[in-house]
């Protein structure tokens, strides 16, 4: 294995036919944000009405630790919990990553183009009308989010090709209409049912199990990979459809497929957690202006949004006067704030 420098891109790795490219910066930057999202995953597991010290987390955590209560209450409620807000976070901040390259638009995010909402109706369908578990749940998001990514790729084609403008349009207007069926399931299902219904479309990572952390967390092992394979082709088509076929990229396959990608990670974020906003929007924003680079901030955009949603987490858990606010509408009100900061800041919308 060779590398060459290069004056503004780092260096290159080559071995064979693979090449790897690798910036200095943003690999400072990346093992800041782990290390600062294992802090915070640890952090956040002394946090509750049992209080528990940083040394009986790292004993439990090994299994050096008693079986006592403490290594219950952290093996089996506070670790999922935090696996959960972990994983998601790292989840939507790469099906932002994506979203937003495919549409070349910093709104191109799964919860404003309406995938988020196609997921979260999946996931109510199966609360409401089948009282499902939460096997059924995730199936039923994912099912949600890749129908709807199928209306809206359908919808957006014009021409034989998608346009970013149109594609997230269409999503904008997919997802008002799911916003609304989604409301209707709320209204017509049985009472306790559609209360929990509710109480999950706020978002929360509170209450969460193993069995809502190993979907999402096998989710991103499986497709995180893909899209990293994938992120060299999508920054060859950012420069347009036509010069990155004209460099070998078959455009509208790599398309599909990362949108695949893409909506799959958003679903199984979604049905794990409920829908969260501003997560997939703000971290692959957040990395690009950190590392000052060009394309997709794939990992970068994994631990950016880990770092965020662990910390919104904790926030939510640590206000004042024991005020309970699920962590999706903590994310929302910043996202509101953010969106409009970036409304001002950017000529491409």
């Amino acid at each position: 294995m060779k590398y060459q420098d290069l004056p503004i891109t780092g260096r290159v790795w080559q071995w064979r036919r693979f090449s790897f490219r690798l910036s200095l910066r943003n690999l400072l930057v990346c093992c800041c944000l782990l290390v600062l999202a294992l802090v915070l995953g640890c952090y956040a597991m002394t946090v509750g009405r049992l209080p528990i010290g940083i040394p009986q987390v790292l004993a439990a955590l090994s299994g050096s630790g008693d079986e006592g209560i403490f290594g219950h209450v952290i093996r089996n409620i506070r670790l999922p919990r935090v696996l959960v807000a972990l994983f998601v976070g790292a989840a939507l901040g790469v099906s932002g990553a994506i979203f937003q390259s495919i549409s070349r638009n910093v709104l191109g995010s799964p919860d404003i183009i309406g995938f988020t909402t196609g997921a979260a109706s999946g996931a109510i369908m199966q609360i409401v009308l089948f009282d499902g578990g939460t096997l059924q749940v995730v199936i039923w998001s994912l099912a949600g989010g890749m129908l709807t990514a199928l209306l809206v790729y359908l919808l957006a084609r014009q021409g034989g090709a998608v346009r970013g403008y149109r594609l997230i349009l269409t999503g904008i207007g997919v997802g008002a209409i799911l916003s609304a069926f989604n409301g209707l399931l709320l209204v017509k299902g049985d009472l306790d049912n559609s209360i929990m219904a509710n109480l999950w479309l706020s978002g929360t990572t509170a209450a969460r199990s193993w069995d809502h952390a190993i979907p999402v967390i096998v989710g991103v092992i499986v497709l995180l990979p893909l899209v990293l394979l994938g992120a060299h082709r999508l920054n060859l088509m950012e420069m347009g459809d036509d010069l990155a076929r004209q460099l070998g990229v078959p455009v509208e396959r790599m398309r599909l497929l990362m949108l695949f990608a893409g909506v799959m990670l958003a679903a199984v974020a979604t049905s794990a957690t409920g829908p969260i906003a501003f997560v997939a929007l703000a971290a692959p924003q957040l990395v690009v202006r950190l590392t000052a680079g060009r394309g997709v901030p794939v990992m970068g955009a994994a631990l950016m949004g880990a770092c965020l949603l662990i910390l919104a987490d904790l926030f939510t858990q640590l206000m004042p006067v024991g005020i309970t606010v699920p962590v999706g509408r903590m994310t929302g009100i910043i996202g509101g704030i953010y969106l409009l900061w970036l409304l001002t800041r950017t000529r491409q919308i």
